[in-house]
């Protein structure tokens, strides 16, 4: 009884923020979830290697390895909106489930994963691109397809999209929009620039193009079994010491993707309805709502209530495509002291 009293608090609350709370998650998870708000994992110090801080990921540089740790972090607008929890350690898992899943279509860089928040990955030559694919005419943010075309673009990336289409609408074919990774924004680009400009060959793109969209069908005809549409993602690939192009970043998490409910898209939005979804639009759209997320100096604090359905939303999402119960790390541990010794532990072993 008291878990279900707790349940309906935190429904209830993120109901009263103008918050549609998602069913599905386990009393468990939302005890866990409370607890875990004061506490998220922002900062990382495993003492080794060269430490590069991420928007979400702190990557520490062993000279031929990678350790990538993934916090709590939550990012959007090319800046920091708040820390979710259980959000790193969501996204680890996901993307190690989804490489596992994945190497039939193309090899990636993953070598173990030590730790909840931890990986360790093989380095490469980065391809300073990313592979944006999609199947929706969507988004809110600045380099997203429906911003673009409703400002009037009919050519976005090198495709083209004919009049008349509203937002979330489905596209007739999956497609790519790349984006230059920038140190503080990302830069729509087209293919033909891509290698005009020298950032891959025609080859590489060729390749690696391919690939982005195998993984992303992959990804939605698996989403599909599990009562998911896979509406867009993005991607990024490398180059080995042996030449070989792999997939050196995450896959299919809830931070690069956008998933919505499938039983509900068709009517919500012949309704004109937002779809119901499982990742982070909802807080991309509260911001969008409460302040100028581009441009405000300060951003206001997203609600508790907020950062509690995301948690939710997040861990619902990594139960349901691996089928696994999610098992958030231990509270009452030192978060940096456990990394550091289930790094250590696995760097011996490879």
């Amino acid at each position: 009884m008291q878990r279900a009293g707790r349940q309906a608090a935190v429904r209830a609350a993120a109901a009263a923020a103008g918050i549609e709370p998602i069913g599905g998650v386990r009393p468990e998870i939302d005890a866990a979830v409370q607890g875990a708000l004061d506490i998220c994992l922002t900062e990382t110090d495993l003492g080794m290697g060269k430490k590069y801080r991420g928007k979400v990921r702190d990557t520490y540089d062993l000279g031929d390895k990678l350790v990538l740790v993934t916090t709590d972090r939550q990012s959007a607008f090319d800046r920091l909106l708040a820390a979710i929890p259980f959000k790193g350690q969501v996204l680890n898992q996901t993307s190690a489930w989804w490489m596992q899943q994945t190497q039939h279509i193309v090899g990636n860089a993953l070598l173990a994963v030590p730790d909840p928040n931890a990986c360790i990955m093989r380095k490469c030559r980065v391809f300073p691109v990313e592979f944006v694919c999609r199947g929706f005419m969507t988004g809110s943010t600045d380099t997203s397809l429906w911003t673009h075309y409703k400002a009037g673009a009919r050519e976005y990336c090198g495709n083209s999209f004919l009049d008349g289409m509203r937002k979330n609408d489905r596209l007739a074919k999956n497609v790519i929009t790349p984006t230059t990774k920038a140190e503080d924004h990302d830069v729509p680009i087209s293919p033909a620039d891509i290698v005009a400009q020298g950032l891959m060959t025609q080859a590489e793109w060729d390749a690696v193009s391919s690939a982005a969209l195998q993984l992303f069908a992959f990804g939605q005809e698996q989403a599909a079994k599990r009562g998911l549409l896979l509406v867009d993602t993005k991607y990024e690939f490398g180059v080995d010491d042996q030449g070989n192009i792999l997939l050196i970043d995450e896959i299919h998490t809830p931070d690069s993707s956008r998933y919505w409910i499938a039983d509900t898209y068709e009517q919500r939005h012949a309704e004109g309805q937002e779809p119901q979804n499982i990742d982070k639009e909802f807080l991309r759209l509260w911001f969008r709502a409460n302040c100028d997320p581009y441009n405000d100096p300060v951003l206001p604090e997203a609600p508790a209530e907020l950062r509690s359905e995301l948690s939710r939303r997040y861990v619902l999402l990594y139960e349901r495509i691996t089928g696994q119960q999610f098992q958030p790390a231990p509270l009452g541990q030192d978060p940096a002291e456990r990394m550091r010794a289930n790094v250590a532990s696995a760097l011996e072993a490879l």
